[in-house]
């Protein structure tokens, strides 16, 4: 099924100096409404006027404001700090806000599709429990001992630095749902949980390493990480995950952090 946007302005024969230049793009789109009568998935095409400097999300909202309202999908801040819009385009996981279309070559369809791993909701939206079961589970938070303190608790420039990396991740889910390991065994924590252990675990200020890591030791946990570099390519943030995951498995061992 294939619907289009015409665009109904009369093409100007001599575009203004500087003007974004515009361009028709087709979405290939996965879409699944649980409440029709098959509930089965199917692609469904759209083509749209975009411009030079749009966005996936762009594209994606003009198909749901003004073609077919039943597109569905989760965006929030539309500015790659959220996360919430993180599905597979063109095969690859991203950030819908943050894929340029004129990246993507719009001379052919580029292809969306539901993040993999966790269950589709509808459409776009996958169901995220699942994966922010595990990332409570490595008490994604600061332990300390004592009584609370009467200033804040001080660290150095080059402890900070420590763990600055793991400190950048959004929850999209794009690093976990881009891990084989994690599509094929729904019990393992995936990288996400593991980044952010980290960022707790290499805290002069946290008292919980030892926790974390014995939660982490578990079969479903670090040790079923392949080092395939899946994640560190997805992730939107740019952070080193499967590095991280490799330092949180060496803490494993030598209880050194």
């Amino acid at each position: 099924m294939t619907a289009v946007l015409e665009n109904s302005a009369e093409p100007d024969a001599t575009p203004e100096v500087g003007a974004v230049p515009s361009f028709d793009v087709t979405l290939r789109i996965r879409r699944f409404n649980p409440e029709a009568s098959e509930a089965a998935a199917y692609w469904e095409e759209f083509t749209v006027t975009a411009y030079g400097t749009d966005r996936v999300l762009d594209a994606m909202h003009k198909i749901k404001w003004e073609v077919d309202g039943s597109l569905t999908f989760r965006r929030s801040c539309a500015h790659g700090i959220c996360g919430s819009d993180a599905m597979r385009i063109n095969g690859r996981n991203r950030l819908a806000c943050k894929a340029l279309l004129k990246d993507l070559d719009p001379s052919k369809p580029i292809t969306i599709e539901p993040i993999k791993g966790l269950p589709v909701v509808k459409d776009l939206v996958v169901d995220m429990e699942p994966f922010f079961a595990s990332y409570r589970e490595i008490m994604p938070f600061l332990i300390t001992s004592g009584n609370a303190p009467s200033a804040e608790r001080l660290q150095s420039a080059e402890q900070r630095e420590r763990y600055d990396d793991t400190t950048k991740c959004i929850l999209c889910a794009a690093c976990t749902s881009s891990c084989p390991v994690f599509w094929n065994d729904g019990q393992y924590f995936g990288p996400a949980a593991i980044v952010n252990a980290h960022r707790f675990i290499f805290d002069s200020r946290d008292e919980g390493a030892e926790q974390r890591l014995e939660i982490l030791n578990d079969k479903e946990g670090v040790w079923r990480c392949r080092t395939v570099f899946n994640c560190t390519e997805a992730c939107p943030r740019g952070i080193e995950v499967t590095k991280a995951i490799q330092e949180v498995k060496r803490a494993m061992i030598t209880r050194a952090f």
